[in-house]
């Protein structure tokens, strides 16, 4: 049976995700949600590099490499295969990178994680959310996100941000960009208890303000964010 995808409450800080389709605005909205955080004085980022977003696939040597085969080669790359060089390459941050910062009490704000291949691989692709689930939590140890949000826009507004040189995914076109959109849709829908909706159409600062909407909240439920320390008291 595969697991809940709920991140463990128990441990010292978070991860928090920013998923969505190509063009979405997550990466940018990512760097601007760390800049919120660190004002606040939140701990945030890796141990060898705060401040930083960390992203996905990469954020270690061979994370980068699989990266470097998984977008920018011009070659075939086959469903399943995509999803296991995925968690391979998320089992090397979770253990070099992830887990110490946690277990410092560290905030990590991940451009992309674990939804990102339930929806591109395991709804999209059709290998199947349960699989790929399965395939990452046990990849990673069972270190699953604890809070997911997806930057949710118009398909026409998202294409028209990709870049000018797209990667190999990039390059498939709209129709796996609305199957990935319905993927995040079905992840949605199957786990409220950790993962949000955000509107992502509109100025970058408006978008940003809705994230932090949602972050702010719950990173002072969980203890990790002083609003007195913070500015943010009433």
């Amino acid at each position: 049976m595969a697991p809940d995808a709920c991140g463990d409450g128990g441990r010292g800080g978070a991860l928090i995700a920013l998923e969505g389709v190509d063009g979405c605005g997550k990466s940018t909205q990512a760097r601007l949600l760390v800049q919120t955080l660190q004002r606040r004085g939140v701990p945030v980022g890796p141990l060898d590099d705060p401040g930083a977003v960390v992203r996905e696939p990469g954020g270690t040597p061979l994370g980068e490499g699989i990266r470097e085969l998984l977008l920018h080669r011009d070659h075939a790359v086959g469903a399943w295969a995509e999803a296991l060089l995925y968690a391979a390459a998320r089992s090397q941050l979770a253990e070099d990178v992830l887990r110490p910062a946690l277990a410092a009490g560290r905030v990590l704000v991940l451009d992309r994680y674990v939804d990102s291949s339930l929806a591109y691989q395991g709804h999209a692709r059709g290998v199947g959310i349960d699989v790929v689930l399965q395939v990452n939590a046990s990849a990673t140890g069972g270190l699953l996100p604890d809070l997911s949000l997806v930057l949710e826009l118009p398909r026409r507004v998202a294409a028209a941000r990709r870049s000018a040189a797209p990667d190999r995914i990039e390059a498939e076109g709209e129709e796996l960009q609305e199957r990935v959109a319905d993927g995040y849709a079905a992840l949605l829908r199957r786990f409220p208890q950790r993962m949000v909706a955000v509107p992502g159409e509109g100025e970058k600062a408006a978008v940003a303000a809705a994230v932090a909407g949602v972050v702010l909240p719950w990173l002072e439920r969980r203890g990790l964010l002083d609003r007195e320390a913070s500015g943010e008291s009433s």
